[in-house]
């Protein structure tokens, strides 16, 4: 006991400034929990935050455990991804080739379409006018400078025995050659998830309106003419996945030409094209192979067909593949 102003003070009375520091950290802890519940939340559900995309290398739907690897990007590198990996498809070129393309853009660029770099550098893959890459506007553009990546790459003899990082250097020229090795893992799984048995899937909010003329010709920019042969709108419309606000969507109907190999790779690379790029050109779903997307629903991953809330009226037939763009 001691004394204050003349009397006695309890020794009980005192502050205890250890028990409040432990209660303002517990309380602290339980606001960050809140925090990143509430963070966690939204994302799932595509509420709130940046949209975001998932390439994974196992089946499609697979979960990030999944056997195979999975490799996160934004929206706009994932919408360049498919689109390198779509050229090189198209030509019929090897998942090799479309590896060493995808990971020497993600050294120069990071899969994105840079309007500068060293010297006269452009676009995705640092491609400069003055050394005989194109012209400018050329090298920005993403279907051009993969094409022409590609042309130079198939010049390299036996390219696809090559280590990686051997390849995209003969091509390039850098003055890091070894930096596109560490590339590959991630380049691996891009390649798989867009032409093979994996999958893309990006989250985000519910489709903007967007223009069905747009994306066929987007389409037929990347794929070539053949792209929409034996397709078409050939639903103008359809109801949306939420009829209840009368919703409305156009079609672009796509069908592939036979069950080969190649025309199988096609119509898995036109699919996950549509879904990376979704947010661009307003797609709102997306069906092919007995598996749908939709933008919007939660986990923004693939589902079998009927998943997407709409009871698989959506669904495609053998050999189709069906878009479906937000009115």
């Amino acid at each position: 006991m001691c004394l204050k102003y003349g009397g006695p003070v309890s020794e009980t009375r005192r502050p205890r400034p250890r028990r409040r520091r432990l209660l303002r950290a517990a309380v602290g802890f339980l606001v960050l929990l809140a925090v990143v519940g509430y963070a966690a939340v939204q994302r799932y559900y595509n509420g709130g935050g940046a949209p975001y995309c998932v390439a994974r290398a196992a089946g499609a739907g697979a979960g990030p455990g999944a056997a195979g690897g999975t490799y996160e990007l934004t929206p706009e590198q994932a919408a360049n991804a498919a689109t390198i990996a779509a050229v090189g498809i198209v030509r019929g070129l090897p998942d090799r080739a479309v590896t060493i393309a995808l990971a020497t853009a993600m050294q120069e660029s990071a899969l994105r379409n840079l309007d500068h770099g060293d010297r006269d550098s452009l676009g995705l893959f640092q491609q400069r006018p003055s050394q005989g890459w194109g012209a400018p506007e050329q090298v920005m553009d993403p279907v051009y400078s993969a094409g022409v990546f590609y042309d130079r790459l198939a010049e390299v003899p036996r390219y696809a025995e090559l280590p990686l990082a051997e390849a995209a250097q003969t091509v390039q020229r850098s003055g890091f050659p070894d930096a596109y090795a560490k590339h590959e893992p991630d380049a691996a799984v891009l390649t798989a998830a867009i032409g093979g048995a994996g999958s893309l899937s990006c989250s985000g909010p519910e489709a903007a309106a967007g223009d069905p003329q747009k994306v066929r010709a987007e389409l037929s920019r990347t794929f070539g003419a053949q792209a929409l042969a034996g397709g078409g709108d050939g639903r103008p419309g359809v109801t949306g996945a939420d009829g209840a606000d009368g919703a409305r969507e156009a079609e672009v109907n796509l069908r592939l030409d036979g069950g080969g190999a190649a025309e199988v790779r096609r119509g898995r690379a036109m699919a996950q094209w549509a879904v990376a790029r979704s947010g661009e050109l307003g797609i709102a779903r997306v069906s092919y192979a007995g598996g749908a997307w939709a933008a919007g629903l939660s986990g923004a991953a693939w589902q079998p067909s009927g998943g997407d809330g709409t009871g698989g009226r959506h669904a495609s037939a053998a050999g189709e593949i069906r878009i479906f763009v937000a009115r």
